[in-house]
């Protein structure tokens, strides 16, 4: 009969990878490293397998142990969760959310306030991430993003937006007196980087519009996020192309107007993605519904049309 891990030995594994430091991992279970070094030796001899890699003081993880790691992850967490409801502390379910970094800092941050008002306290692990994120290692139940990146989970397309020109009412104002689109006004530019998606750029407006740009196309502030290149356009700092999705809201309370009329589809719609081993989960259901929900609402204000 082959021999099983011990639940210590396995627990000595779990803190080492997680903290990356078998020092780390020693501090936290109260030992000393040496003994967090023999109890994952063990755990290597009984499954046959090599965990770490181990060279010049460092340990690296090998690939079985990266396979094992977000499983006992979320088994020990799981423990954890039903060692608390056993002594008597209300069970709150945990979630980690991943969206883009723009959508995090401000946008679902302001807005997660109202999910819990509806359906109780949550743990939420909020993260902003660039694609690609790692779903298992990171232990993700939910993924927005910009586009359908992850076909080896359950993806669906949530809503399609556009991006409009906005400015401060007062640059609206500049605007009017002078006549034209856009004449004469600082424009804001939004670059998502080399490994970002396609931002609709002020040349593809001017030109889906029948407007020559002109020399003065290039000139202006650039932000490298959406929520930034927004914010430069409430401050009254130029005129931005923004997604509906960050915008709606500023230009339904008078923040933000839209001088022109004319908007451009993104080429891609926000998708959601949810991993097998959460779907089946209560809180991520009531928490997809309730983030399409949020979605939806937003990019068809009719202040937007």
């Amino acid at each position: 009969m082959v021999a099983m891990p011990s639940l210590r030995g396995l627990q000595a594994f779990e803190a080492a990878a997680r903290t990356g430091s078998f020092a780390a991992a020693a501090e936290e279970l109260s030992v000393s490293a040496a003994a967090v070094s023999q109890l994952i030796r063990m755990v290597e001899e009984q499954v046959g397998r090599k965990l770490f890699h181990r060279a010049n003081r460092r340990v690296v993880l090998s690939e079985a142990g990266v396979e094992m790691l977000p499983r006992l992850t979320m088994a020990f967490q799981e423990i954890g969760s039903v060692s608390r409801q056993l002594a008597g502390d209300a069970f709150r379910p945990r979630l980690v959310v991943s969206v883009p970094p723009s959508m995090a800092m401000g946008w679902l941050s302001e807005r997660l306030a109202g999910f819990i008002a509806i359906h109780g306290a949550v743990d939420i692990s909020l993260r902003g991430d660039d694609d690609p994120v790692s779903f298992d290692r990171d232990l993700i139940d939910l993924r927005l993003s910009y586009g359908p990146h992850y076909r080896e989970h359950p993806i669906e397309d949530i809503v399609q937006d556009a991006v409009y020109p906005v400015c401060a009412p007062k640059l609206a104002s500049v605007l009017e007196a002078d006549g034209g689109p856009l004449a004469g006004l600082p424009l804001i530019h939004t670059d998502w980087g080399p490994t970002g998606a396609s931002f609709p750029s002020w040349r593809s407006w001017f030109e889906a519009a029948g407007i020559a740009p002109g020399r003065g196309i290039q000139r202006g502030l650039s932000a490298n996020s959406s929520r930034a290149a927004l914010d430069l356009a409430i401050s009254g700092l130029g005129v931005a192309l923004a997604q509906g999705i960050y915008c709606a809201e500023a230009v339904e309370d008078g923040r933000l107007v839209r001088p022109v009329a004319k908007a451009i589809a993104l080429r891609q719609p926000y998708c959601l993605t949810i991993p097998q081993r959460s779907a089946r989960r209560d809180v991520v259901a009531a928490f997809r519904d309730w983030l399409v929900d949020e979605c939806q609402r937003v990019v068809n204000s009719p202040a937007l049309r």
